[in-house]
């Protein structure tokens, strides 16, 4: 089944060149003083239990502008005689430790492979660093994420010494990059898009897959394990946040991650899931009848939600404002929950976010950034203003409908109860509209009812 559905998948794009790497490494220092030092640090291993640790992941600024994905690493940006200087410290070459855990670049391949001038052993950080510091006016250090580098760069811009005292030396202030690191990031490349159209033709077969294998009797676990087991069949690193796959009453928990029901043949099931290639990620959501064909009140809310899902796609054009998806969408939710007879006030009653009933229904946004984390980086409301979409910009759009019977708070229609319907795709802003990243993910109900069930 799986060797089948591989041989659909385009050839893997090429990996971002160093050029590139070096060229967001510009951009980025474009915008600093002669005088600053910027500090990146790789976060430590997370542990699972005892000794046993989580698999690593780089934080997504390292990835963005060196590619460097080992743990224990420090990138380090400087301006020395008229130019700027980037510089990595990492893991020592250890060969007892690469037994065990396997090969590390050491510094020779960290100046050879990567878009770095020069690289030091972790062990000289301390001293290197340090002196560093003494020549810096402005340290741009993202905190809380190395303890010894915090320590050092709090005891320079603490210090008062006889240097500073006679020559001014030494940092006066911190500053968080993130904010600077997020603007380039929230752009995209044409080696980007190529990465995230990759992650998402892997995520689009996934899903398939997952539909083809659906019945009655069949538990989320399995569904689970079909879609994340292709994620690295097909090349990917692995999922780029924890599946949600639920059926019937658990589809209208939003993240419902416990995945261990049993499917029943009148349910409707919700998969979330997304594969992450090279960093990148993919984000899709797709909802379908275990039976393989949509009851009356079914598709009545799956066809509602579609309609108000190209709506809101349509919306994702260059100069409009970052909520105009959101908006799209719910005013074709309200208007057909209207006409369905859930919701008995007008539209724009509806639509109130304070009083409205909308919200009873639709209680999420309708879109995130996407990139190298799932939930990207970037200001939505710079100023407390909507941005305005750019080409280059990636979202997901994600409008879903929840009617749990469960719930206290509501008095849920029985015709729709613990239908939960959410149809999710990731959307590149162009100079020519909306292009679907995920556009290989069946959606239509007759795609659907097509795939349900039928093996490949």
């Amino acid at each position: 089944m799986f060797a089948e559905a591989y041989a659909r998948l385009p050839e893997q794009p090429r990996p971002t060149t160093g050029q590139e790497y070096r060229d967001r490494q510009s951009r980025l220092t474009a915008q600093l003083r002669n005088d600053d030092l910027l500090i990146l640090s790789s976060p430590p291993f997370a542990v699972h239990s005892n000794d046993v640790e989580y698999r690593y992941r780089t934080s997504s600024d390292l990835l963005y502008l060196t590619g460097w994905a080992e743990p224990e690493s420090v990138f380090v940006l400087r301006y020395v005689d008229g130019a700027w200087i980037t510089s990595l410290f990492v893991q020592p070459k250890d060969t007892l430790k690469e037994i065990w855990e396997g090969r590390r670049p050491g510094v020779e391949g960290a100046v050879e492979l990567h878009p770095v001038d020069e690289a030091f052993n972790n062990d000289e950080l301390e001293a290197v660093l340090a002196s560093w510091l003494t020549n810096a006016k402005r340290v741009f250090l993202r905190g809380g994420v190395n303890p010894a580098v915090d320590g050092l760069v709090q005891s320079a811009v603490q210090k008062r010494d006889r240097a500073r005292q006679h020559f001014g030396s030494g940092p006066v202030s911190v500053e968080d990059p993130s904010g600077i690191i997020a603007e380039l990031r929230l752009r995209k490349s044409p080696s980007e898009i190529e990465q995230m159209v990759y992650a998402s033709k892997v995520a689009s077969i996934a899903h398939e897959l997952a539909m083809r294998h659906s019945r009655e009797g069949v538990t989320e676990f399995q569904l689970q394990s079909i879609i994340e087991a292709f994620f690295s069949y097909a090349g990917a690193s692995g999922w780029s946040y924890p599946s949600i796959v639920g059926c019937g009453e658990n589809a209208t928990i939003l993240h419902y991650t416990t995945n261990q029901d049993t499917c029943g043949d009148d349910e409707v099931i919700l998969i979330d899931a997304g594969a992450e290639y090279r960093g990148y990620a993919s984000d899709i959501t797709r909802s379908w009848p275990i039976s393989g064909q949509f009851t009356e009140p079914q598709r009545e809310i799956y066809d509602l939600v579609l309609r108000s899902q190209r709506a809101a796609i349509q919306a994702c054009r260059v100069g409009e404002a970052y909520t105009a998806p959101h908006e799209a969408a719910r005013r074709v939710l309200a208007e057909g929950l209207i006409e369905l007879g859930v919701i008995k006030q007008d539209v724009e009653a509806a639509l109130n976010m304070e009083s409205g009933e909308l919200k009873k229904w639709y209680m999420h946004n309708t879109s995130h950034w996407i990139g190298l984390d799932v939930h990207d980086v970037g200001v939505y409301k710079p100023g407390g203003e909507p941005r305005l979409l750019e080409p280059g910009m990636c979202l997901t759009i994600e409008p879903g409908l929840y009617f749990g019977a469960w719930r206290p708070d509501v008095d849920c229609p029985e015709r729709y109860a613990n239908i939960g319907i959410r149809i999710e795709d990731d959307v590149l802003i162009t100079s020519d509209g909306p292009v679907i990243l995920t556009e290989d993910c069946p959606k239509s109900v007759e795609a659907i009812e097509s795939i349900v069930g039928v093996p490949l």
